[in-house]
């Protein structure tokens, strides 16, 4: 059993199916997992993107975005493991890499004011809420500023240390607009909060993820067949030393359209369908 694809999803999949229709390309993309633990146990941070949104529309998502060009920028100032050490986690090349670290540090602050940069490789920035911040912020979402023209200004290097590869989602080639997807898991640093920053989100909370998914079969909130499986691997944990000293290699999960019985489903690795329709999303991942 799959996910069901109704009306163009389908029609779209038999057309690729059959070879008359080619994907659409996928591009690169950065998911963060952003976790805090609380007394009632580890939390995850989710958005609740806006129903107008052309992609993911009404999902509870991960802070996440599509790799800018100037992510790849030699210029940005670095601390912790080097691109080419991101490259062998990921399994991507050098400029790859660092393109989907910069992306994942860049795309967390734009969308929950989370910053993971300091001074040096020992310090952490502890506050970002001033004017001063959310005005940066607001020109990196406007792309006016770029991200190692944000860190120069204030004198910071981006902590790649602080980040720790999970999972690599691509996007079904029924989607007409794809992402080829590394998710990453991060703690929210000592002194900084989230806040709602709106954008492309009317909502933000942090959930434990067992809540988030009882929510999600209850129908409740809708949650995309990746966010999902990652909320169901973090819900093993029970905090963030835990989720940071697992062993975590890397594989490549494409959610694949096939035939059925005449109908046409979207098969997505481990995933139990039967008890995850209620709140499952057929459209796919992130950013």
């Amino acid at each position: 059993m799959g996910v069901p694809l109704p009306g163009d999803f389908g029609r779209r999949a038999r057309e690729i199916l059959a070879g008359r229709l080619a994907p659409v390309p996928a591009r690169d993309a950065a998911t963060v997992v952003l976790l805090r633990d609380d007394p009632a146990g580890l939390e995850v941070y989710l958005l609740k993107r806006k129903p107008t949104m052309a992609f993911a529309a009404g999902a509870h998502v991960f802070p996440g975005g599509s790799v800018d060009p100037r992510d790849t920028d030699h210029a940005v100032a670095w601390a912790g493991p080097s691109p080419a050490e991101w490259g062998e986690a990921l399994h991507a090349d050098e400029g790859t890499a660092r393109g989907l670290v910069c992306a994942a540090v860049r795309e967390t602050f734009e969308e929950s004011g989370v910053l993971l940069a300091g001074r040096d490789d020992d310090t952490v920035v502890d506050d970002t809420t001033g004017d001063d911040w959310e005005a940066d912020r607001l020109a990196l979402i406007a792309r006016t500023l770029s991200f190692a023209e944000f860190l120069d200004r204030r004198g910071l290097v981006l902590r790649s240390d602080l980040l720790k590869a999970w999972a690599h989602w691509i996007t079904p080639v029924v989607e007409t607009r794809r992402f080829d997807t590394r998710f990453f898991v991060a703690a929210l640093p000592p002194g900084q909060r989230t806040r709602d920053v709106g954008g492309e989100a009317d909502r933000v909370a942090w959930l434990r993820p067992a809540d988030a998914l009882t929510r999600a079969r209850a129908g409740e909130v809708v949650l995309m067949p990746p966010t999902f499986h990652t909320l169901t691997e973090m819900a093993t944990f029970e905090t963030i030393g835990d989720v940071f000293a697992s062993d975590r290699e890397i594989t490549t999960v494409l959610p694949a359209p096939v035939e059925v019985d005449g109908q046409i489903v979207l098969m997505v690795p481990g995933l139990d369908y039967r008890r995850t329709l209620g709140g499952l999303a057929t459209r796919e991942a992130t950013p």
